[in-house]
């Protein structure tokens, strides 16, 4: 569902009143009923803050344990910080000036993740601190994300996680000029929770609002690294649902080289991993696993390895390790060691032969890589030896960046305002794209 009923969003937000009524809640029931109704919720909550300095209205009895929080090494020695950002002054129409403090939120799947990147002038911006919640513990009883499952966490989770991100980062929410969230693509009930709570904050502050690719997160998370990488160069983007090569020349001038036609290599992992056994979620398993395994046992298919081209495909592989599984019968759980490191070992070639083909192809001397998948160790030092060799300078998110997180939201965000391809605006009606090619993404 490329829009969510037409223009799902706080439509006319201009006074406090919760217009979310006007939603037509009780009509649209099922699966998008609960999720709706808890934004009117937040709505009214959110609008609360005018007036108030902080966030402890925002904060509500938390069930949980306390979620992760992280703040990049330079800040950690001088909080709270005395750096002030002036508001904004953006208007719908016009090119705003340099983004300043900006508030990123990302609920796209099972993460939950606020974080606040500054950026002055045009230097690359700089993350402040970031709060992460993972949902894989809640997931793991029914062996993958139940998507109301995860919208209802979102919602307990984003408003605490704000409030850590602020005290982390010593700044108030007076001095937030530019909230961002994850537009898409992504589970849609997800996505509804993190921008309407954007979206309602913006109302409630006055500060304009950007809606961010998710995919573009991924993408610009290595600028997040204390070595970011220039412009041009090519990008493998790996995670769970998507294997893409792309020329990057610039922030939003992206040229597609080549992409799946199945099957993610995440999901590659993912699968091989539950048809061998192993636990949720089952990517980083079998990689564990794979350590203790003869990468050399078993003799995988590479698929489109020799195509000519820079397009991929993993479901082959999937029925090549379920086929091994059941020739292996018993002995199986002997052998699933060597299994999953003959399976790694063939995703890895696949993703390493194609991205120095497309170095190549290009001629460019810099590759980025980001994504889930990214964080895989096996890829790394092969990719590591392979541009070595190549004399190719590589580039990696921090590891604890490589999954979902606000982080890399807020730098998107940040990052299109700097290069004049995206524009904040204070128009608070919303709608979110859980189908949304990367190669649309101005569309």
């Amino acid at each position: 569902m490329a829009r969510m009923a037409g223009r799902t969003g706080l439509a006319g937000t201009g006074g406090d009143a919760c217009r979310c009524a006007r939603f037509g809640l009780g009509a649209r029931g099922g699966r998008w009923g609960s999720a709706l109704h808890c934004f009117c919720a937040m709505h009214q909550s959110v609008m609360a803050l005018r007036g108030w300095g902080g966030l402890g209205v925002w904060v509500a009895r938390s069930s949980g344990e306390a979620a992760r929080t992280y703040t990049s090494a330079p800040m950690m020695n001088r909080l709270p910080m005395s750096v002030t950002a002036s508001p904004a002054s953006f208007a719908d129409d016009a090119p705003g000036p340099a983004p300043g403090l900006v508030l990123g939120i990302e609920s796209s799947c099972d993460e939950t993740g606020v974080a606040l990147v500054h950026a002055s002038g045009q230097g690359v911006p700089r993350l402040e601190a970031h709060a992460l919640h993972s949902q894989i513990e809640m997931h793991q009883a029914y062996g993958g994300v139940v998507p109301e499952l995860a919208s209802r966490d979102h919602i307990r989770r984003v408003l605490p996680l704000a409030t850590q991100v602020l005290a982390a980062a010593g700044r108030s929410l007076a001095e937030v000029d530019v909230v961002a969230y994850t537009r898409g693509p992504g589970l849609a009930g997800a996505l509804l929770v993190g921008s309407g709570v954007a979206c309602a904050l913006g109302a409630a502050l006055g500060r304009p609002v950007l809606g961010v690719h998710h995919l573009e997160g991924h993408l610009l998370s290595p600028f997040l690294s204390a070595d970011p990488p220039e412009f041009p160069f090519v990008a493998l983007l790996v995670s769970g649902g998507h294997t893409q090569l792309m020329r990057v020349d610039a922030v939003g001038d992206y040229q597609i080289l080549g992409e799946t036609i199945d099957d993610a290599a995440g999901e590659a992992f993912d699968k091989s991993a539950k048809l061998m056994g192993l636990g949720y979620p089952g990517g980083p398993a079998l990689s564990r696993l794979a350590e203790a395994g003869d990468p050399a046992a078993f003799k995988l298919p590479r698929p489109l390895l020799h195509s000519g081209d820079l397009d991929f495909s993993f479901a082959g592989l999937k029925t090549a390790v379920l086929t091994q599984a059941r020739k292996l019968g018993d002995a199986l759980e002997s052998r699933k060691p060597d299994l999953a490191a003959s399976t790694q070992a063939a995703i890895v070639e696949v993703l390493l032969k194609k991205s120095m083909a497309a170095l190549r192809q290009t001629g460019l001397r810099r590759l980025v890589v980001a994504g889930g998948v990214g964080a895989n160790r096996e890829l790394r030092q092969r990719l590591n030896a392979a541009c070595q060799t190549a004399r190719v300078r590589v580039h990696y998110p921090e590891l604890h960046l490589c999954t979902d997180n606000g982080a890399m939201i807020a730098m998107a965000a940040a990052m299109r305002l700097q290069s004049g391809r995206a524009q904040a605006g204070r128009d608070y009606s919303f709608d979110v794209r859980p189908r949304w090619p990367l190669d649309a993404i101005d569309a």
